[in-house]
């Protein structure tokens, strides 16, 4: 009888033990499941947040492109003008800062400007593709708007004369395989229109 109350107990704490441990490797289960769906759901709601903030950069920027050729091709007084000089400079990585073969460009559409005191000149920006599609606008707008400050300073060229737009890094004119791929997408492309006399 003595050994039957034994083994009983034995038994029942083998029982317990079992259910208790299911209960904890439940409870660890479900625990691990909950983090991986938060960390899913969180990965989840970033990519889509990118995805929005690409397209609504995409749409800007398209946007910004077709205020720009209206603005030439639209523009009361600009309907005859065409391309009289067409220009290029390049930077450094993920510098805006004129060097002095852009200088000697920038020059070159100063003097183009005051020979045809009614011409207006187009400054885009592009970068390379490294970094984000935002910060790469940016940069774009920034390496524009460095041509447009060194017109104004040396040339006093009339702000209402030149128009800018960024790409940031769409529209390369070199490939990633080509040699020199990225310092020849750091560039800006200055277009003088004006009417031909």
């Amino acid at each position: 009888m003595k050994n039957l109350l034994i083994v009983s107990a034995i038994s029942a704490l083998l029982f317990l033990g079992c259910g208790a441990s299911k209960d904890y490797v439940s409870q660890q289960i479900s625990q691990s499941e909950s983090k991986t769906n938060a960390q899913i759901n969180s990965l989840r709601d970033k990519t889509n947040a990118n995805a929005e903030q690409l397209s609504k950069l995409q749409s800007l920027s398209k946007e910004l492109a077709a205020k720009t050729d209206m603005a030439i091709n639209k523009a009361k007084g600009f309907e005859n003008y065409q391309i009289i000089w067409k220009g290029e400079i390049n930077f450094d990585f993920d510098s805006y800062l004129i060097n002095a073969n852009a200088e000697q460009i920038l020059n070159e559409a100063g003097k183009k400007m005051e020979e045809h005191p009614g011409s207006i000149i187009e400054i885009a920006g592009y970068t390379d593709r490294t970094g984000s599609a935002k910060y790469n606008l940016m940069l774009g707008e920034e390496r524009a708007n460095a041509a447009k400050r060194f017109l104004a300073d040396q040339y006093g060229i009339s702000l209402y004369r030149m128009f800018v737009i960024s790409y940031g890094k769409q529209k390369p004119i070199a490939l990633p395989d080509e040699k020199h791929a990225s310092s020849k997408n750091r560039r800006v492309i200055l277009t003088i229109w004006g009417e031909l006399k």
